[in-house]
């Protein structure tokens, strides 16, 4: 399993299978049998132990020596698929070389999870290279390279303040992934979901798979991305909200939070007001719950408003 025994005349040594040949070797039948008579070269004699360590490979340059400048960055060549693992495929570019294509680099359209969704062992396939790193032995292939961008392909039409139609492809903490076309996607921030609701995590209202319609807020097509909103569908209710709701005004609203220094006011819907726990009763007040609860309608007057800091 491990290498080939080899008679040098009434001493045996050790031809180790890693030794036999600088590319990929599975098992020692794969390059010998029995009674082959093989050049070999002596890697390591050991006297007291009476072993001889042996090696076939050596008897050849590196191919690593000259990797650099036979396979520069920018390469195009075919391989062949020689092993696949959970984060990519090892392709065989030569004798002793091997490059890995990452999972991320295969299409730019497909969510590949696993290379096996894309390539079979043994394929050949067409790949450019990307990256030589000669010291790790190292070189990265890219295949979706080898095909245009999708956003090179985006419309003129998709521009600021268009409306376009998606389909989410990821929720995050932050905001969801909305897919435009194939291998285009644009970013709705949390903040940019709702003029009302207060959201903690956007899995309250969206999930994988789901169709949303959203306003184009602003694109870079050199960065490749595209920042998106839903709340721009409707108004914003701030817009016109020093006039309707003027200082000396008043107004009857729902109360929808609470804190220790005061109550929140839903005047209307996306539009709250604080009333300050000192501006609750002419007496003093020592718990807001003494005056007012959640879901109570509460008549107030407008002491000041900033629009503009909402």
């Amino acid at each position: 399993e491990y290498g080939a025994f080899i008679d040098l005349g009434g001493l045996d040594g050790l031809l180790h299978i890693t030794d036999m040949s600088w590319g990929r070797v599975k098992h020692p039948s794969e390059i010998l049998k029995v009674g082959d008579e093989i050049q070999v070269k002596v890697l390591k004699y050991d006297q007291e132990k009476e072993r001889v360590s042996l090696g076939m490979k050596q008897l050849h340059a590196d191919p690593w020596e000259s990797v650099k400048a036979s396979y520069p960055p920018g390469t195009k060549l075919k391989g062949k698929v020689v092993s696949l693992a959970e984060y990519g495929a090892f392709i065989e570019l030569g004798e002793g070389i091997e490059g890995l294509i990452h999972v991320s680099e295969m299409s730019w359209t497909k969510r590949v999870k696993h290379p096996s969704q894309v390539v079979t062992v043994d394929q050949e396939v067409e790949v450019v290279v990307l990256e030589v790193d000669t010291e790790n032995r190292r070189i990265s292939l890219g295949m979706k390279q080898l095909q245009p961008h999708p956003w090179d392909s985006l419309p003129d039409s998709f521009v600021e303040g268009s409306r376009i139609k998606g389909k989410v492809v990821t929720v995050a903490d932050y905001g969801i992934f909305v897919e435009i076309m194939p291998g285009v996607e644009g970013l709705v921030h949390m903040s940019e979901m709702s003029w009302s609701q207060h959201l903690k995590n956007p899995t309250e209202l969206f999930k994988i798979g789901d169709e949303v319609e959203a306003t184009v807020l602003s694109i870079d097509r050199d960065e490749r991305k595209m920042s998106l909103g839903l709340k721009q569908s409707k108004d914003d209710p701030w817009l016109h909200a020093k006039e309707k709701f003027a200082p000396g005004s008043h107004h009857t609203g729902i109360v929808r939070n609470m804190t220790n220094y005061g109550l929140f006011v839903e005047l209307e819907e996306g539009l709250e007001g604080l009333v300050h726990i000192s501006e609750l009763s002419p007496e003093q007040v020592n718990k807001v719950t003494d005056v007012a609860n959640v879901g109570d309608v509460l008549k107030a007057e407008i002491i000041s408003i900033d629009a503009r800091e909402r």
